[in-house]
């Protein structure tokens, strides 16, 4: 395919590349300034000198952070509660999207459950009725709190089924006339077929349940139960009161801030899903999108 290159058509690349650009660096600029604080001095972090690059090389408050059993407790609890939440909220959603997928004479109250689910996603009952119900089933200061309080994302269910729905109906014909049920259709002709979709989505579930602060704080009644934003959210170097201190406390305060030390615990807590989301970013454009439009 020849292209005619134009003066116009250049100017519109350059200035594209420039706005990407900028983007991009707004992107990585707060990263990159959170660690460049949590690697810096104190008294440098403290005065607000630290800008693109670290002043006074310290790594006191990663020290700090390995010896602090409340944050490693909480990034713990929230390996957990992503793990967990991840896999049952997309086993849910996946199980809900597959019948609202299905012609109405296969399923003939498939548009009332749909028209439900809609309402649902529009309106809620609140937060006091939230926490009313989970507190029933016993469930308050327990991970299961964590993982079912929105296990159910009702966006997420209707791009899989305008996913499902956009598959080759020959798919699901050919299976029933070899003698497929309603489970081998889903589990190996749906499923295989629906991994960008379902990457896709299983990413926007995992970063969910790993940023998510409010309800760690609201359904956990003691520290050592909080998730990892929890804990981030109420960060306070605790200095201790009082004279008796040893050598090594006096040394401590002196290179330890809120400042250096709540970077570095905000830094380490957005790696994992640093690490993530590189290998299903490939998935994410063509999953969305054909997720998102119903042919």
């Amino acid at each position: 395919m020849v292209r005619n290159v134009t003066l116009g058509s250049r100017t519109f690349e350059v200035v594209n590349v420039i706005l990407l650009g900028l983007l991009l660096v707004s992107c990585l600029y707060p990263l990159w300034y959170t660690f460049c604080v949590s690697i810096s001095d104190k008294s440098a972090a403290n005065a607000g000198l630290v800008t693109i690059y670290p002043i006074g090389f310290s790594l006191t408050s990663y020290k700090e952070i390995i010896n602090d059993r409340l944050f490693l407790n909480s990034f713990w609890i929230s390996i957990q509660r992503t793990v967990l939440g991840t896999v049952f909220s997309m086993l849910v959603t996946v199980l809900m999207a597959y019948p609202l997928a299905r012609p109405q004479r296969e399923f003939k109250m498939r548009n009332t459950f749909m028209w439900i689910l809609v309402f649902c996603m529009l309106f809620n009952g609140g937060l006091i009725p939230w926490y009313l119900t989970i507190q029933h089933y016993g469930l308050i200061n327990t991970i299961w709190a964590l993982v079912l309080g929105g296990g159910v994302p009702i966006f997420n269910v209707i791009l899989i089924m305008n996913f499902f729905r956009n598959l080759p109906k020959d798919l699901s014909e050919a299976a029933i006339v070899d003698g497929a049920g309603p489970w081998s259709t889903l589990f190996r002709i749906y499923i295989p077929c629906s991994i960008p979709v379902l990457a896709a989505v299983a990413l926007f579930i995992s970063v969910y349940h790993w940023n998510e602060f409010f309800n760690g704080l609201v359904l956990m009644n003691t520290s050592d139960k909080y998730p990892l934003q929890t804990y981030i959210q109420q960060l306070v170097v605790n200095i201790p009161v009082g004279t008796n201190l040893t050598p090594e406390q006096y040394k401590k305060l002196s290179e330890l801030s809120n400042r250096t030390l709540n970077a570095a615990k905000v830094f380490i807590a957005m790696v994992p899903m640093l690490i993530v989301y590189p290998f299903l970013q490939k998935y994410f454009v063509s999953g969305i999108m054909l997720g998102a439009v119903k042919e």
